[in-house]
């Protein structure tokens, strides 16, 4: 392997000329090692200046030299892992050799010890080992692994093992190096050769680390590996396929929950961490994890819920309708965040990185706390848009997702963050809440505000009562939250009289109560637009059934107006009935009376022909304009019906019976007697269809 890649002062040129020699008869890991086996060993104590061999401090590497004897010593072969227990030897050594000398030592010699500092020999085998590992290192960080391998160096534990293993060795010789004032200025070339060594290393598990964060996440079940463009790399010219393969679970009974490492791998990002960590490389390392997990986590939210960032200024421009569906996304990913991607970050920097750096923040915090504001900051940013009654359903949405998932992700963080946080959300609820209650401010003032003049054709409901009661309906789906908002945030006063009455009820049963008193003193004064008075109590009746029929059709809202609020309204709907009865059919009942028709115990013909007259006058009349009246409710529309025929067609029967007899049969009779009550009856059922094509009572089949 060619070593002029490196730095020109990374090797004096006396190694480059001792070095080529030996690298000709380098076979794979394997290497001669020309001292004997007791030469690569040093006494603990024996470590002084006058056992210093200037011709080895750096490491040449010599394959043979002559014994003692004068004789050539055998070649002793060497792999990369026995050099590493020789060189865990020469570290425990010189260690213990360091503590002994400044042991007990006082201040005053000190400064003295220091310059004083023994100079101890490095044997040749610590070059021949980073030359090793440096060979090692370059088959993985070139790629020029042969085309027919379909494994990276991570697959391999025994390639895991003695990677990362020599990579600590390196780092240990680099802390003892320069811990020592006679290596920095006697052995300066190893320490640059084994400093460039230890900063490739780094570089290489960096971007390893990096590429085992970013490519083994499992996303699909272990069988189905699903690889997407972002997976191509052209990484180690590995096929990225095999790669995603190699981290998936072997076993289809294995679950792997958010972030979607397998055990294995993050145990081995833990190893990778803490090498770069013991290299000095934990600032880099750190930075790494913050990048790939933001992406990776950013990543997630849009492929599983659609997530997307945006801006407090890009909210306040949306329109509503583009708001509305952005509501339900930022909502769903808070509640995700909360108890699934939030807990799955923070166990795995836990497990990455245990009892990590509390001075730097953790990275959990670091990855996380910033999402976490932009929600709070796109609910404050919806809560300014202008107020409207359409946005009180998705205010209440997201007041609820704060309300529901914000303990479970404020636990996550440490105490100065998470009071932050508190505050930012108790902001942000408050505001929210307020512009919940507004919002009914405006409902009430958009009931006192519609003053239309135009009647609502046939009497039917308004659309007002429509509007307000669907409204309240589903507000009442929300009862308890707005209970709560109510009570928390309303800064309203009222009347003490108003208070007082209604005292017992909540402060969103005291607001409902209100909004249905507005509504109902708005229904009576358009019901005086109608100048036919029975219509005007047929307006009321289809808006008194419709309110009822809403409060009893959902239970939230039959809760909070209570029993006793839906009896009042029906008692006051049978006093509506009445009225219309009176002034629509007690007058036709009048024509059926016996007054006036008799004289000297003889019936008077000519009253009892202009009587029938006037009733079937007053009855096409009124069956021509009530037949273009509107009562959709059919309960109620059956019930008007059946008690007008309960009224009329009885006292019609009776009064045909008693009065028919004395019209001569024949012209006279179907002159006067147009309707039998059978007709009557029917023409009843007609009533209150709204068929403006209704063809007049007049026009009608009799029945024979």
């Amino acid at each position: 392997m060619e070593k002029n890649d490196k730095d020109p002062d990374d090797h004096h040129d006396d190694h480059n000329d001792k070095s080529s020699s030996g690298e000709e008869e380098k076979k794979g890991d394997v290497v001669s090692d020309a001292n004997p086996p007791d030469d690569a060993h040093h006494d603990q104590d024996g470590i002084s200046k006058d056992n210093i061999d200037e011709k080895t401090d750096h490491g040449d590497n010599v394959d043979k030299v002559d014994s003692p004897s004068g004789q050539e010593a055998p070649e002793v072969h060497q792999t990369l892992e026995s050099l590493s227990e020789e060189l865990d030897q020469l570290l425990s050594s010189l260690s213990l050799h360091q503590e002994e000398q400044h042991k007990d030592i006082t201040k005053e010699k000190q400064e003295e010890a220091e310059e004083d500092d023994d100079y101890f020999q490095i044997p040749q085998f610590v070059g021949k080992f980073l030359d090793l590992f440096e060979d090692k290192l370059s088959k993985h960080d070139s790629g020029d692994q042969p085309k027919t391998t379909t494994t990276t160096w991570y697959q391999d534990p025994e390639e895991v093992s003695s990677l990362l293993d020599a990579m600590d060795h390196v780092s240990n010789l680099m802390k003892l190096l320069l811990s020592t004032k006679s290596c920095l200025d006697d052995h300066e070339p190893l320490i640059n050769h084994a400093g460039s060594i230890q900063q490739r290393a780094m570089a290489f598990l960096e971007e390893e680390f990096r590429v085992l964060l970013e490519e083994s996440v499992i996303k699909e079940p272990p069988a189905v590996v699903a690889v997407t463009d972002d997976q191509v790399q052209d990484h180690h010219n590995d096929d990225t396929q095999d790669h995603d393969q190699m981290v998936a679970p072997e076993s289809r009974d294995e679950e792997i929950e958010y972030p979607g490492y397998s055990e294995e791998m993050v145990t081995l990002l833990k190893k990778v961490a803490e090498k770069m960590k013991g290299g000095g490389y934990l600032c880099e390392c750190r930075e790494v994890y913050l990048v790939a997990r933001r992406n990776i986590l950013m990543r997630t939210l849009k492929q599983d819920c659609e997530f997307e960032k945006v801006s407090v200024d890009e909210v306040l421009k949306m329109s509503w309708d583009t708001l509305e569906r952005e509501i339900p996304i930022w909502n769903k990913t808070f509640k995700n965040c909360s108890s699934l991607f939030f807990p799955g970050e923070l166990k795995l920097a836990e497990k990455i990185f245990p009892g990590g750096d509390e001075d730097e923040g953790s990275l959990f915090c670091i990855v996380t706390h910033g999402l976490a504001i932009q929600f709070l900051g796109f609910y404050e940013a919806v809560a300014m848009t202008k107020r409207s009654t359409e946005k009180l359903f998705k205010i209440l949405d997201i007041y609820e997702t704060l309300r529901d998932s914000f303990p479970d992700m404020e636990k996550l963080f440490p105490e100065e963050l998470r009071s932050e946080l508190r505050n930012e959300v108790t902001s942000a609820r408050s505001r929210l809440g307020e512009t919940a209650i507004n919002i009914f401010l405006d409902l009430e003032n958009s009931i006192k505000s519609d003053s239309s003049k135009t009647p609502v054709p046939g009497g039917a409901v308004h659309p007002l009562t429509r509007y307000t009661m669907n409204y309240l309906k589903y507000a009442c789906e929300y009862k308890d939250t707005l209970e709560q908002v109510f009570k928390s945030h309303s800064t309203m006063e009222r009347e003490e009289v108003e208070e007082e009455k209604k005292e017992d009820n909540s402060a969103f049963a005291n607001q409902l109560m209100r909004i249905m008193d507005l509504l109902d003193g708005n229904m009576e004064a358009k019901s005086k637009l109608y100048k036919d008075i029975p219509l005007s109590s047929i307006f009321m009746m289809n808006n008194g059934r419709y309110i009822v029929q809403k409060i009893k059709g959902s239970a939230e809202i039959h809760e909070v107006m209570g029993d006793t609020w839906c009896r009042r309204r029906s008692s006051e709907l049978r006093n509506y009935h009445k009225n219309y009865q009176r002034e629509t059919w007690g007058k036709l009942l009048g024509f059926l009376g016996h007054e006036g028709l008799m004289h000297n115990g003889k019936i008077v013909k000519p009253n009892l022909k202009e009587r029938f007259k006037s009733f079937n006058a007053t009855f096409d009349e009124i069956h021509k304009t009530q037949t273009t009246w509107v009562v959709n409710d059919e309960q109620l529309q059956s019930e008007l019906r059946v008690s007008i025929t309960a009224v009329m067609i009885p006292a019609y029967r009776a009064f045909m019976a008693r009065f028919g007899q004395y019209l001569d049969p024949g012209r006279q009779t179907e002159k006067y007697v147009k309707y039998q009550p059978e007709d009557i009856e029917d023409l009843i059922d007609e009533l209150f269809e709204g068929n403006t094509s209704s063809s007049s009572a007049a026009t009608a089949k009799r029945r024979t």
